[in-house]
């Protein structure tokens, strides 16, 4: 069974955009590719045990498993060797992309604390857009008592060719953008 949010892009999205930018053919409509989800842990270099709390959150979060992430080169500075743990990421495609999306935009998003919608400067020019939430609390499967707070960065891959297609598909999706 398809998610909610594919049925109504599907239904509803699709013939919105289609009509909003003069589109002849329904395949050039703009779609959502994928979600990435990251979450770097520079305090994992003095404790090993951070790795194991961040995966845990992040399947929680994403609903699969995630990837270590490891450091390509050695920076004496930030006291990091090459191949030590430094983040989490996994991506998501499909069924589990649209569950995200709309857990994040209806259940995540407005427990935000103060919130007033996301920014809309945050598009890298060819309709990807990407987002930095603070806490990773503000997801209901996260428990307060068991973990410690950490931000996390969402990346939206879209096929659009511009941003104002982009922002248009995110606006359609009920992406809740700063007015």
């Amino acid at each position: 069974m398809a998610a909610r949010l594919q049925n109504y892009y599907a239904k509803e999205v699709v013939p919105k955009l289609k009509d909003e930018f003069n589109y002849s053919n329904p395949h050039m409509v703009p779609r959502l590719k994928k979600i990435t989800l990251n979450m770097g842990l520079g305090e994992a270099v003095q404790n090993s045990k951070v790795i194991d709390s961040a995966l845990d959150d992040m399947t929680r979060i994403a609903g699969q498993k995630p990837v270590v992430r490891r450091a390509r080169k050695s920076i004496a500075n930030f006291k990091l060797r090459e191949g030590l743990p430094i983040g989490v990421s996994v991506t998501l495609r499909k069924d589990h992309m649209y569950e995200f999306l709309d857990r994040l935009i209806t259940i995540a998003l407005p427990r935000v604390r103060d919130f007033r919608g996301i920014p809309k400067g945050s598009f890298d020019g060819n309709g990807n857009y990407s987002l930095g939430i603070a806490e990773q609390i503000i997801f209901p499967e996260i428990d307060l008592d068991k973990t410690t707070l950490r931000g996390l960065s969402i990346s939206f891959v879209t096929s659009a060719r511009t941003d104002d297609e982009g922002r248009s598909l995110l606006k359609h999706f009920g992406m809740p953008f700063r007015q």
